[in-house]
């Protein structure tokens, strides 16, 4: 058992890059979809099609589709990055939500006034809307990372060596397999449990500054 602890791991820390790089492009997808969202009727439909598909549909199933028909259009990946893309992917559409929800926590006023002295949109959003934005999001976006690490146990389908496909290599080796499944449970739970500690003390650094979430 001890000599497995090491590839677990290393597991860890590849579960971890490809959670974080899948978490940094839900939130560009998720900016973007919130943005456009705010646009004329059709971009509003088609962001509302790609939330309702995504957060309709398994993660497994998304992966799947990513892996196995970006290469037919002649798009090579690979399994980490076709990983990123459907983390990202379904991360995104939580994340716009998440935005939406916050954008009527904003005083429209704020906006209103920015308009009036002829700010252009892109400006409005950088400089007000999103800042504020991202203050609300804060906790449920590092709850998002906590479900996207979880999820991510899932690319190991594609041949990803992450935490889980790492698992799998000991058990074919171990002679100690309910070790082997128990540190892997563990490890996981010590990295969800390190999230939800981030999650906490931004809770109670919001309520300090006087920030309702």
């Amino acid at each position: 058992m001890p000599e497995a602890i090491l590839p677990l791991l290393r597991g860890a820390i590849a579960t971890l890059e490809i959670a974080t790089c899948g978490t940094c492009l839900a939130v560009v997808l998720g900016v973007l979809a919130a943005v456009v969202g705010q646009a004329g009727a059709p971009l509003r439909a088609l962001v509302a099609a790609y939330v309702s598909f995504i957060r309709g549909t398994p993660l497994l199933v998304q992966l799947l589709v990513i892996y196995y028909l970006l290469p037919r259009i002649g798009l090579d990946v690979t399994p980490f990055w076709a990983g990123v893309v459907a983390l990202g992917v379904n991360g995104g559409a939580h994340i716009r939500e998440m935005i939406r929800g916050a954008l009527t926590a904003i005083p429209p006023g704020q906006t209103e006034a920015a308009r009036a002295l002829a700010m252009p949109r892109f400006w409005i959003w950088a400089r007000i809307v999103l800042p504020q934005v991202f203050v609300l999001i804060m906790p449920p976006l590092t709850v998002e990372f906590s479900a996207l690490l979880k999820g991510s146990a899932l690319i190991s389908i594609v041949g990803y060596v992450e935490l889980t496909r790492q698992a799998q290599y000991q058990l074919a080796t171990s002679s100690h397999p309910y070790a082997v499944l128990v540190a892997t449970a563990a490890i996981y739970g010590v990295m969800c449990l390190a999230v939800g500690e981030v999650t906490r003390q931004l809770r109670r650094t919001s309520s300090r500054r006087g920030v309702a979430i």
